[in-house]
């Protein structure tokens, strides 16, 4: 299992960038931390989740 945002999710083995699409996020407005390093966008599909890792993804809201 994978730590996502504090949930357990039966992620490992995937890319980074696979979770993501998978779960619908927009990658123009999310920074994703893996393990306490936040990862660079770039990489997001070398980036293949292992089991006991922790993400976390935060989301950026604009408003005014």
């Amino acid at each position: 299992m994978v730590t996502i945002n504090g949930k357990q999710i039966p992620a490992e083995g995937k890319t980074l960038a696979d979770y993501l699409a998978e779960a619908g996020y927009d990658l123009k407005r999310i920074a994703v931390e893996l393990n306490g390093d936040i990862v660079p966008k770039a990489t997001f599909a070398e980036v293949i989740l292992k089991e006991g890792d922790v993400l976390e993804i935060v989301s950026f809201v604009g408003g005014g």
